[in-house]
């Protein structure tokens, strides 16, 4: 089953680094704000024509980033009472540990692609040209409510699994969906977030697999 999971992970970051170099290098044109190039012009032009700017869904789609911020720092407040509670880091939840580092992991990517910029926003807010590609927005959103998609036996009991799942399915949606129609990104980088955002959700799964695989094994 790890197996399995490790490989999905690894076809996902390669689909994201492929698409990556084909956002740098396939019809890359002056269409952006101050003369700022994207890739993709053919479509992302057109598509950003037809979303333009929309202050509704950016302020929605803000809001969900930082309900997902908001839940991290629950996982993390969980983390403390336990490291408090139980005296020792050892005997923390496995599982709310992994999700930490995974967390951190999605905080790594978030600064990385902020400091080296694939394109720009298609419209200036605040601060003049921003980096946008992957949409940070989308990926904290999915990655955050994704993980909340996962089995916690120790924190959300198997009856209360299904309505968790739906509504965290539904904030998704909506923060990918509210992202593009909030004009505020190019397609492209959607797309980008919504890859690489499967790649970490997958690699955080995978990685539950293995710890399972282990404990499995030491009961053995």
């Amino acid at each position: 089953m790890y197996k399995t999971g490790i490989a999905r992970t690894c076809v996902l970051v390669l689909l994201f680094l492929f698409f990556t170099l084909a956002v740098m290098n396939v019809d890359v044109q002056a269409i952006g704000p101050e003369g700022s190039e994207v890739g993709f012009a053919f479509i992302n032009g057109p598509m950003h024509d037809a979303l333009p700017y929309s202050g509704f869904f950016y302020k929605l789609t803000t809001f969900l980033g930082y309900l997902a911020l908001l839940a991290v720092l629950g996982y993390g407040a969980l983390g403390v009472m336990q490291l408090v509670k139980r005296r020792s880091l050892k005997k923390v939840d496995g599982q709310l540990i992994l999700l930490g580092a995974y967390f951190v992991l999605v905080l790594a990517c978030y600064v990385v692609f902020e400091k080296l910029p694939i394109n720009y926003r298609p419209v200036i807010l605040d601060e003049g040209l921003e980096a946008s590609y992957p949409s940070s927005h989308t990926m904290l959103a999915l990655c955050v409510f994704g993980a909340m998609m996962v089995p916690y036996p120790q924190l959300i009991s198997q009856e209360k699994l299904g309505y968790v799942r739906t509504a965290a399915g539904v904030l998704m949606v909506v923060s990918v969906a509210g992202r593009l129609l909030s004009g505020v990104h190019w397609l492209t980088d959607i797309v980008g977030s919504v890859l690489l955002s499967a790649a970490l959700l997958s690699c955080y799964t995978a990685a539950l697999s293995i710890m399972a695989h282990k404990q499995n094994g030491k009961k053995a």
